[in-house]
């Protein structure tokens, strides 16, 4: 009996043998020894555990199967996609999508050595935030300026420089959680800082402020509560007010601006959000913001504001545990560059494009698309052309909406199948990733930029509705 439960094995050949065939070799070529044998390994293993009685293995079905190994091995985890949730800046799917001109300079760079901290007019030592530290003060007229790799690093650099061992006075309604484990309070006590709450979650007046002011307070924070907002009976203390009150009591007085903007949205017919140079003409000593979100740059957290208060920053120790690399630095110049042309800022920047399309131009798309996905799909999933609303996401201007125009597909089957079909498109070689919303899988056309290459990708789509 062990005998005829072996013998098909024995039609396997030993890692020895495959990794001489002339294919295999090729292989190795490319791959090295190493990986090629590991490939083999797998593939001898794979094969072993699919024998049944009967099978007979040639060579070139384990070379075929060696092939696929190292081809799944070699596939990256950081797969391009289609973003078509109707979220333009969306947190898990890496947010700002570049500019050519910033990946550009971000290619430059990581081709080539770089002058990152090298001064080539004296031949000395330089400063990384020299590269843009005069072109993010010429945008936002503050005195200076540096950079660390995010938001959340930049509060809390400003929190552990201004206020360690002190406290920081907050607004209790502006005691915001952002996303995994970024709370306010959490982060102002790794900070070192210790937190006062002031006014309550709907309503704090000026005076909440000044009767928290103590020797032993070290700033006044703002922070935009971009992510939410709280209406009906409330009041909040104007940043401005927060300013007068701060130089009064000869405290700083900062103002986080979470998503922060260099330009006024309202011209691409958004909702007003408070601009970074507004910031800086209403008094904040000290202003943070992203550089990912609506800025539509590479992952960044700037700090602007009064020089004397940045050279502190900058004296931090933490500050280089923060600070950023070369290939984002190059990119962050190159965006921030392109505000200096805001008129042409919509047809350069890929978030302004996406926030700015017309539903006209949406509608069209999604118009012409519609006949090609249901012909790929066939007759078991009904598709329309549709309204839909897309919305900025990444906590800016949370209760906003865009009207857009999507795709609804409605598969036969109900819910299972609508799951299934999200699967089949999350697997074709570019990912197409939409959304489940009233037993319809939704994609969003908002950020459809290149319709060729998803017409393309359709070739490779495989469903079929359950029976």
């Amino acid at each position: 009996m062990a005998e005829t439960a072996l013998s098909p094995l024995r039609h396997l050949p030993s890692v020895d043998r495959v990794l001489r065939q002339p294919d295999v070799l090729t292989i190795m070529e490319k791959h090295g020894r190493a990986e090629t044998t590991r490939a083999v390994r797998e593939a001898l293993a794979a094969l072993r555990d699919e024998v049944k009685p009967g099978t007979v293995f040639d060579d070139t079905t384990v070379v075929a199967s060696v092939l696929a190994h190292l081809a799944a091995r070699e596939q990256t985890r950081l797969k391009p996609l289609f973003n078509l949730t109707g979220t333009v800046l969306h947190t898990n799917l890496g947010r700002a999508v570049l500019a050519e001109e910033a990946i550009d300079a971000a290619t430059a760079a990581m081709r080539d050595a770089v002058s990152l901290e090298f001064d080539l007019a004296s031949g000395r030592r330089g400063e990384r935030d020299d590269h843009v530290r005069a072109l993010i003060c010429e945008l936002t007229g503050a005195e200076d300026a540096t950079l660390v790799n995010n938001n959340a690093a930049a509060v809390l650099l400003v929190l552990n420089t201004l206020a360690q061992g002190k406290e920081a006075v907050v607004s209790r309604g502006e005691l915001i959680e952002i996303g995994g484990a970024f709370r306010m309070p959490e982060i102002m006590a790794r900070a070192g800082a210790r937190l006062r709450e002031v006014g309550t979650t709907n309503r704090t007046h000026p005076r909440d402020y000044a009767d928290a002011m103590i020797p032993e307070t070290g700033l006044i924070l703002k922070v935009h509560t971009s992510n939410y907002r709280i209406e009906g009976f409330t009041a909040e203390v104007s940043a401005r007010d927060l300013a007068k009150l701060a130089r009064q009591r000869n405290v700083p007085f900062v103002n986080d601006l979470g998503s922060g903007t260099l330009v006024d949205l309202s011209r691409f017919g958004l909702r007003k959000e408070p601009t970074v140079r507004e910031a800086v003409d209403e008094g904040a000593d000290l202003i943070t913001f992203s550089g990912d979100k609506l800025l539509g740059g590479p992952q960044a957290g700037f700090i602007v504001g009064r020089k004397d208060l940045i050279a502190a920053v900058n004296r931090n120790p933490m500050k280089r545990a923060l600070r950023m690399d070369k290939m984002r630095l190059a990119a962050c110049e190159a965006t921030l560059k392109l505000y200096r042309d805001p008129d042409r800022l919509a047809q350069r920047l890929p978030t302004m494009r996406f926030l700015a399309r017309s539903v006209d131009e949406i509608r069209q798309q999604a118009i012409r698309l519609a006949s090609v996905l249901a012909e790929n799909l066939g007759g078991s999933v009904v598709v329309d052309a549709a309204p839909c609303a897309s919305q900025i996401g990444s906590g800016a201007l949370p209760l906003d909406t865009i009207p857009s125009f999507g795709l609804v597909m409605r598969p036969a089957g109900g819910g299972r199948a609508v799951e299934a079909l999200s699967a089949a498109f999350r697997s074709l070689p570019w990912p197409v990733i939409g959304r489940i919303a009233e037993g319809a899988l939704v994609f969003d056309l908002r950020c459809l930029d290149d319709e060729g290459l998803f017409r393309e990708n359709l070739a490779s789509l495989r469903f079929e509705a359950a029976p």
